[in-house]
Protein backbone atom coordinates (compact mmCIF):
# COMPACT_ATOMS: atom_id res chain seq x y z
CA UNK A 1 0.00 0.00 0.00
CA UNK A 2 1.31 3.61 -0.91
CA UNK A 3 -1.27 5.12 1.28
CA UNK A 4 -2.08 3.37 4.40
CA UNK A 5 -6.12 3.92 5.71
CA UNK A 6 -6.66 5.71 8.87
CA UNK A 7 -8.70 7.37 10.44
CA UNK A 8 -8.10 10.68 12.14
CA UNK A 9 -9.62 12.24 15.54
CA UNK A 10 -10.61 15.70 14.36
CA UNK A 11 -13.30 16.85 16.95
CA UNK A 12 -12.42 20.00 17.59
CA UNK A 13 -8.88 20.28 15.31
CA UNK A 14 -7.83 22.98 12.84
CA UNK A 15 -8.37 21.97 9.18
CA UNK A 16 -7.77 24.76 6.70
CA UNK A 17 -8.98 24.85 2.93
CA UNK A 18 -7.80 27.63 -0.10
CA UNK A 19 -10.09 28.17 -2.52
CA UNK A 20 -14.04 28.78 -3.24
CA UNK A 21 -15.12 27.58 -6.18
CA UNK A 22 -16.96 24.04 -7.14
CA UNK A 23 -14.10 21.95 -5.82
CA UNK A 24 -13.52 23.37 -2.68
CA UNK A 25 -17.82 23.37 -2.36
CA UNK A 26 -17.08 19.61 -2.90
CA UNK A 27 -14.65 18.93 0.05
CA UNK A 28 -16.42 21.23 2.33
CA UNK A 29 -19.83 19.73 1.83
CA UNK A 30 -17.30 16.10 3.40
CA UNK A 31 -15.67 18.20 6.00
CA UNK A 32 -18.82 20.04 7.49
CA UNK A 33 -19.91 16.77 8.40
CA UNK A 34 -16.95 15.72 10.69
CA UNK A 35 -16.44 17.86 14.19
CA UNK A 36 -13.50 20.02 12.91
CA UNK A 37 -12.46 23.80 12.79
CA UNK A 38 -13.33 24.80 9.38
CA UNK A 39 -11.29 28.03 8.03
CA UNK A 40 -11.88 28.82 4.59
CA UNK A 41 -9.28 31.46 2.69
CA UNK A 42 -10.59 32.55 -0.65
CA UNK A 43 -10.80 36.22 -1.87
CA UNK A 44 -14.33 35.19 -4.00
CA UNK A 45 -16.25 32.72 -2.23
CA UNK A 46 -19.23 30.81 -3.63
CA UNK A 47 -22.64 31.86 -2.33
CA UNK A 48 -23.20 28.63 -0.41
CA UNK A 49 -19.45 29.05 1.61
CA UNK A 50 -20.75 32.99 2.37
CA UNK A 51 -23.66 30.97 3.73
CA UNK A 52 -22.37 28.18 5.99
CA UNK A 53 -19.83 31.43 7.22
CA UNK A 54 -23.19 33.30 8.20
CA UNK A 55 -24.92 29.88 10.17
CA UNK A 56 -20.68 29.39 11.77
CA UNK A 57 -20.54 26.13 10.22
CA UNK A 58 -16.82 27.43 9.29
CA UNK A 59 -15.17 30.51 9.46
CA UNK A 60 -14.34 32.41 6.37
CA UNK A 61 -11.19 34.77 5.46
CA UNK A 62 -11.57 36.49 2.33
CA UNK A 63 -8.05 36.76 0.78
CA UNK A 64 -5.43 34.91 0.16
CA UNK A 65 -3.82 32.52 2.17
CA UNK A 66 -0.67 33.46 3.94
CA UNK A 67 2.36 32.51 5.96
CA UNK A 68 1.09 31.23 9.46
CA UNK A 69 -2.65 30.64 8.32
CA UNK A 70 -2.34 26.66 8.90
CA UNK A 71 -0.60 26.88 12.12
CA UNK A 72 -1.98 24.17 14.47
CA UNK A 73 -3.78 22.85 11.26
CA UNK A 74 -4.05 19.40 11.10
CA UNK A 75 -5.30 18.45 7.59
CA UNK A 76 -4.96 21.07 4.85
CA UNK A 77 -6.88 21.30 1.22
CA UNK A 78 -5.29 23.07 -1.92
CA UNK A 79 -8.74 23.70 -3.79
CA UNK A 80 -7.86 26.86 -5.82
CA UNK A 81 -7.95 25.14 -8.93
CA UNK A 82 -5.19 26.68 -9.83
CA UNK A 83 -1.43 24.88 -10.17
CA UNK A 84 0.23 28.05 -9.04
CA UNK A 85 -1.53 28.64 -6.53
CA UNK A 86 -2.08 25.08 -5.50
CA UNK A 87 1.61 24.82 -5.05
CA UNK A 88 2.09 28.48 -3.16
CA UNK A 89 -0.14 27.33 -0.58
CA UNK A 90 0.43 23.95 0.25
CA UNK A 91 4.08 25.20 0.24
CA UNK A 92 2.75 27.66 3.10
CA UNK A 93 0.62 24.60 4.52
CA UNK A 94 3.64 22.23 4.84
CA UNK A 95 6.03 25.05 6.65
CA UNK A 96 3.17 25.21 9.60
CA UNK A 97 3.03 21.87 9.78
CA UNK A 98 0.21 20.24 8.00
CA UNK A 99 -0.42 17.37 6.47
CA UNK A 100 -1.77 18.64 2.95
CA UNK A 101 -3.53 17.60 -0.20
CA UNK A 102 -4.59 18.95 -3.80
CA UNK A 103 -7.51 18.51 -4.78
CA UNK A 104 -7.30 15.94 -7.72
CA UNK A 105 -3.91 16.53 -7.99
CA UNK A 106 -2.26 12.92 -6.34
CA UNK A 107 1.59 13.49 -7.16
CA UNK A 108 1.50 16.57 -4.93
CA UNK A 109 -0.66 15.20 -2.22
CA UNK A 110 0.65 13.76 1.02
CA UNK A 111 -3.08 12.31 1.63
CA UNK A 112 -5.86 11.44 -0.39
CA UNK A 113 -9.13 11.25 0.97
CA UNK A 114 -11.56 8.15 0.05
CA UNK A 115 -15.05 7.55 -1.18
CA UNK A 116 -16.85 7.46 1.64
CA UNK A 117 -20.43 5.38 2.97
CA UNK A 118 -21.72 7.76 5.80
CA UNK A 119 -23.84 5.66 8.29
CA UNK A 120 -22.68 7.82 11.38
CA UNK A 121 -20.99 6.54 13.56
CA UNK A 122 -20.21 3.72 11.00
CA UNK A 123 -18.00 4.97 8.24
CA UNK A 124 -16.91 3.27 5.29
CA UNK A 125 -13.63 4.42 3.52
CA UNK A 126 -13.02 3.06 -0.22
CA UNK A 127 -9.56 3.87 -1.74
CA UNK A 128 -7.95 3.03 -5.01
CA UNK A 129 -4.37 4.77 -4.82
CA UNK A 130 -6.05 7.82 -6.47
CA UNK A 131 -5.99 5.71 -9.82
CA UNK A 132 -9.61 4.63 -10.34
CA UNK A 133 -12.31 7.25 -8.91
CA UNK A 134 -14.92 5.43 -11.08
CA UNK A 135 -14.15 1.57 -9.67
CA UNK A 136 -14.28 3.71 -6.27
CA UNK A 137 -17.77 5.42 -7.03
CA UNK A 138 -19.06 2.08 -7.88
CA UNK A 139 -17.47 0.07 -5.04
CA UNK A 140 -19.35 2.46 -2.70
CA UNK A 141 -22.86 2.24 -4.80
CA UNK A 142 -22.41 -1.15 -4.07
CA UNK A 143 -21.71 -1.25 -0.33
CA UNK A 144 -24.43 1.62 0.09
CA UNK A 145 -27.11 -0.53 -1.16
CA UNK A 146 -26.35 -3.32 1.35
CA UNK A 147 -26.15 -1.29 4.71
CA UNK A 148 -29.76 0.16 5.50
CA UNK A 149 -29.54 3.55 6.47
CA UNK A 150 -31.21 2.33 10.16
CA UNK A 151 -27.15 1.01 10.55
CA UNK A 152 -26.37 4.54 12.49
CA UNK A 153 -28.87 4.12 15.22
CA UNK A 154 -27.78 0.62 15.89
CA UNK A 155 -24.07 1.78 16.11
CA UNK A 156 -24.97 5.14 18.27
CA UNK A 157 -26.83 2.50 20.82
CA UNK A 158 -23.79 0.21 20.98
CA UNK A 159 -21.42 3.06 21.27
CA UNK A 160 -23.62 4.06 24.48
CA UNK A 161 -23.40 0.34 25.74
CA UNK A 162 -20.31 -0.67 24.82
CA UNK A 163 -18.96 0.39 28.55
CA UNK A 164 -22.00 -1.72 30.19
CA UNK A 165 -21.59 -4.89 28.15
CA UNK A 166 -18.05 -5.29 29.29
CA UNK A 167 -19.39 -7.20 32.15
CA UNK A 168 -19.46 -10.25 29.78
CA UNK A 169 -15.93 -11.93 29.31
CA UNK A 170 -13.58 -10.79 26.48
CA UNK A 171 -13.70 -12.75 23.18
CA UNK A 172 -16.32 -15.22 22.05
CA UNK A 173 -18.91 -14.04 24.21
CA UNK A 174 -18.72 -10.67 23.53
CA UNK A 175 -18.84 -11.30 19.51
CA UNK A 176 -21.59 -13.52 20.52
CA UNK A 177 -23.86 -10.57 22.22
CA UNK A 178 -23.12 -7.67 19.52
CA UNK A 179 -23.53 -10.38 16.71
CA UNK A 180 -27.21 -11.10 18.13
CA UNK A 181 -27.97 -7.15 18.53
CA UNK A 182 -26.52 -6.17 15.30
CA UNK A 183 -28.01 -8.82 13.22
CA UNK A 184 -31.92 -10.00 15.39
CA UNK A 185 -32.55 -7.78 18.24
CA UNK A 186 -31.47 -4.69 17.16
CA UNK A 187 -33.11 -4.23 13.67
CA UNK A 188 -36.40 -6.57 14.51
CA UNK A 189 -36.65 -3.68 17.31
CA UNK A 190 -36.15 -1.28 15.15
CA UNK A 191 -38.88 -2.52 12.87
CA UNK A 192 -41.24 -2.65 16.24
CA UNK A 193 -40.35 0.98 17.19
CA UNK A 194 -38.84 -0.35 20.52
CA UNK A 195 -36.14 1.57 22.52
CA UNK A 196 -32.41 0.21 22.39
CA UNK A 197 -31.78 0.31 25.44
CA UNK A 198 -34.04 -1.29 26.85
CA UNK A 199 -33.88 -4.36 24.19
CA UNK A 200 -29.99 -4.29 24.98
CA UNK A 201 -30.46 -4.02 29.04
CA UNK A 202 -32.57 -7.54 28.32
CA UNK A 203 -30.66 -8.99 26.22
CA UNK A 204 -27.41 -8.67 28.75
CA UNK A 205 -29.28 -10.16 31.63
CA UNK A 206 -29.81 -13.48 28.68
CA UNK A 207 -26.25 -13.54 28.23
CA UNK A 208 -25.32 -13.31 31.17
CA UNK A 209 -27.29 -15.91 32.56
CA UNK A 210 -26.02 -18.00 30.21
CA UNK A 211 -23.42 -20.72 30.67
CA UNK A 212 -19.94 -20.25 28.92
CA UNK A 213 -20.22 -22.21 25.33
CA UNK A 214 -17.67 -24.55 24.73
CA UNK A 215 -15.24 -23.99 21.87
CA UNK A 216 -15.00 -25.68 18.71
CA UNK A 217 -12.64 -27.79 16.12
CA UNK A 218 -13.20 -27.06 11.71
CA UNK A 219 -10.59 -28.31 9.72
CA UNK A 220 -10.92 -26.95 6.30
CA UNK A 221 -8.68 -28.66 3.47
CA UNK A 222 -7.62 -25.51 1.26
CA UNK A 223 -6.74 -26.76 -1.77
CA UNK A 224 -5.48 -23.89 -3.49
CA UNK A 225 -4.11 -20.65 -2.92
CA UNK A 226 -6.66 -18.72 -4.27
CA UNK A 227 -8.83 -16.93 -2.18
CA UNK A 228 -11.42 -17.22 -4.57
CA UNK A 229 -11.69 -20.82 -4.51
CA UNK A 230 -12.54 -20.53 -0.79
CA UNK A 231 -15.72 -22.50 0.28
CA UNK A 232 -18.29 -19.53 1.38
CA UNK A 233 -18.30 -21.66 4.74
CA UNK A 234 -14.96 -21.14 4.91
CA UNK A 235 -14.61 -17.68 4.46
CA UNK A 236 -16.99 -17.43 7.41
CA UNK A 237 -15.64 -19.37 9.83
CA UNK A 238 -12.00 -17.54 9.22
CA UNK A 239 -14.03 -14.01 9.95
CA UNK A 240 -14.78 -16.10 13.12
CA UNK A 241 -11.81 -18.14 14.46
CA UNK A 242 -10.07 -17.45 17.87
CA UNK A 243 -6.76 -19.30 16.63
CA UNK A 244 -5.73 -20.59 13.28
CA UNK A 245 -3.74 -23.29 12.42
CA UNK A 246 -2.22 -23.51 9.00
CA UNK A 247 0.27 -25.43 6.81
CA UNK A 248 3.07 -24.04 5.07
CA UNK A 249 0.99 -24.32 1.71
CA UNK A 250 -1.65 -21.75 3.07
CA UNK A 251 -0.95 -18.80 1.33
CA UNK A 252 -1.00 -15.39 2.74
CA UNK A 253 -3.81 -14.32 0.79
CA UNK A 254 -5.72 -16.65 2.53
CA UNK A 255 -4.48 -15.98 6.04
CA UNK A 256 -5.24 -12.53 5.75
CA UNK A 257 -8.57 -13.23 5.38
CA UNK A 258 -8.80 -13.93 9.34
CA UNK A 259 -9.87 -11.52 11.96
CA UNK A 260 -7.06 -9.06 12.74
CA UNK A 261 -7.55 -10.64 16.39
CA UNK A 262 -6.54 -13.93 15.84
CA UNK A 263 -3.54 -15.97 16.76
CA UNK A 264 -1.71 -17.84 14.18
CA UNK A 265 0.24 -20.88 14.34
CA UNK A 266 1.75 -24.27 12.53
CA UNK A 267 -0.42 -27.14 12.47
CA UNK A 268 0.33 -29.63 15.45
CA UNK A 269 1.25 -33.25 14.42
CA UNK A 270 -0.71 -34.32 17.51
CA UNK A 271 -4.35 -33.29 18.81
CA UNK A 272 -3.27 -32.04 22.15
CA UNK A 273 -2.87 -28.03 21.16
CA UNK A 274 -6.29 -28.20 19.39
CA UNK A 275 -7.93 -29.79 22.44
CA UNK A 276 -6.71 -27.65 24.98
CA UNK A 277 -7.35 -24.37 23.09
CA UNK A 278 -11.24 -25.95 22.53
CA UNK A 279 -12.09 -26.39 26.15
CA UNK A 280 -10.57 -23.43 27.09
CA UNK A 281 -13.92 -22.01 24.45
CA UNK A 282 -11.88 -21.08 21.50
CA UNK A 283 -13.07 -21.14 18.27
CA UNK A 284 -9.66 -23.47 16.75
CA UNK A 285 -9.87 -23.38 12.21
CA UNK A 286 -7.48 -25.58 11.33
CA UNK A 287 -6.33 -25.04 7.44
CA UNK A 288 -5.12 -28.42 5.70
CA UNK A 289 -3.68 -29.22 2.30
CA UNK A 290 -5.75 -32.89 3.16
CA UNK A 291 -8.19 -34.25 5.30
CA UNK A 292 -7.37 -34.28 8.57
CA UNK A 293 -5.56 -37.50 10.92
CA UNK A 294 -7.81 -40.01 11.56
CA UNK A 295 -5.97 -40.21 15.19
CA UNK A 296 -6.43 -36.34 15.86
CA UNK A 297 -10.42 -36.70 14.79
CA UNK A 298 -10.54 -39.81 17.17
CA UNK A 299 -8.22 -37.78 20.15
CA UNK A 300 -10.84 -34.97 19.94
CA UNK A 301 -14.29 -37.16 20.12
CA UNK A 302 -12.13 -38.89 23.18
CA UNK A 303 -12.23 -34.90 24.71
CA UNK A 304 -16.30 -34.81 24.22
CA UNK A 305 -15.40 -33.06 21.21
CA UNK A 306 -17.34 -32.73 18.22
CA UNK A 307 -15.11 -31.53 15.20
CA UNK A 308 -16.61 -30.27 11.76
CA UNK A 309 -14.50 -30.65 8.32
CA UNK A 310 -15.09 -28.15 5.18
CA UNK A 311 -14.57 -30.16 2.15
CA UNK A 312 -12.17 -27.95 0.11
CA UNK A 313 -12.22 -26.80 -3.76
CA UNK A 314 -9.89 -28.26 -6.05
CA UNK A 315 -8.71 -26.04 -8.71
CA UNK A 316 -9.08 -27.43 -12.27
CA UNK A 317 -6.05 -27.74 -14.50
CA UNK A 318 -6.11 -25.42 -17.84
CA UNK A 319 -7.09 -28.17 -20.03
CA UNK A 320 -5.12 -28.50 -23.60
CA UNK A 321 -7.07 -29.80 -26.58
CA UNK A 322 -5.23 -32.63 -27.91
CA UNK A 323 -4.34 -32.01 -31.80
CA UNK A 324 -6.39 -33.28 -34.39
CA UNK A 325 -5.12 -36.53 -36.42
CA UNK A 326 -4.71 -37.30 -39.58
Amino acid sequence: MRHFPIFIALEGRRVVLSGGGDAALAKLRLLMKTEARLTVFSEAPAPEIESWAGAGRLSLVRRRMGPGDALCAALFYAADEDAAEDARTVALARADGALTNIVDNLSGSQFITPAIVDRDPVTIAIGTEGTAPVLARAIKADIEAMLPARLGALARAARAFRGIAEALPMGRARRAFWSAFFFRSGPEALERGEDLQTVLDAQLAQHLGQATEPGRITFAIVASGDPELLPHKTRRILHEADLVLHGDTVSPDVLELARREAVFGPLPDHAAPLIEAAVAGEHVLCLMPSAPDTRIVAACHGAGLTPHTIPGIVPVPNLVPLEETA
